[in-house]
């Protein structure tokens, strides 16, 4: 699948951790000048530079993961070219209970890890481009809560694309469900969302 696109991301570190600002998902040979979908999810999976470099001022090319692959079915499904998946938090783990942990540290209020604090608002206006579809996707876990709030307050989509959990208001399934008829099930009812 990755074959089909080529998959880049501004990855830095901060305070001893690596971390990622944004990544982007272009069909090879697409001459798509900005994305024509919106990601917003958890936090930068087990992704990495291809390169190396988990310092840079600029993108460089990634190895994608398996989340990423469900975004590039819904490309693929719904015959668009180009997505850009920002993060609630920018911090880079395969690991959700690590993020968890990391979240409800005293650390976490220290580092300005997420693209949705008020003190990163002209990166959010650089990196997020208005009017095109939006995917929420960032999981379930309470603790994703305050920081879900946040970046839905920011945005204001009025018809976010994803699953929301019944009785919820910020709690949108990941892509990535650990049963595989789930991880179907989530590529057809976000593709179904963007061709209705």
């Amino acid at each position: 699948m990755s074959l089909c696109f080529k998959v880049t991301g501004l990855f830095y570190e901060t305070s001893g951790h690596k971390c990622r600002k944004f990544l982007d998902i272009r069909r090879e040979g697409s001459r798509s000048s900005q994305p024509d979908l919106m990601v917003v999810m958890m936090n930068p999976g087990s992704s990495y530079p291809k390169d190396g470099i988990d310092n840079n001022s600029v993108p460089s090319d990634a190895h994608p993961d398996d989340t990423q692959h469900q975004i590039m079915k819904v490309l693929d499904a719904a015959s668009l070219d180009y997505a850009r998946i920002l993060n609630l938090s920018d911090l880079r783990t395969p690991n959700s209970p690590s993020l968890y942990r990391f979240l409800k540290s005293e650390e976490a209020s220290q580092i300005d890890h997420s693209i949705f604090s008020d003190s990163r608002t002209d990166e959010l206006g650089e990196l997020f481009v208005q009017g095109v579809p939006v995917i929420f996707g960032w999981g379930v876990n309470p603790c994703l809560v305050p920081l879900a709030k946040r970046a839905v307050e920011a945005l204001n989509i009025d018809r976010p694309l994803g699953i929301l959990k019944e009785n919820t208001d910020f709690s949108y399934y990941h892509p990535l469900p650990r049963i595989h008829s789930k991880k179907i099930e989530w590529v057809e009812h976000v593709t179904g969302q963007l061709l209705t």
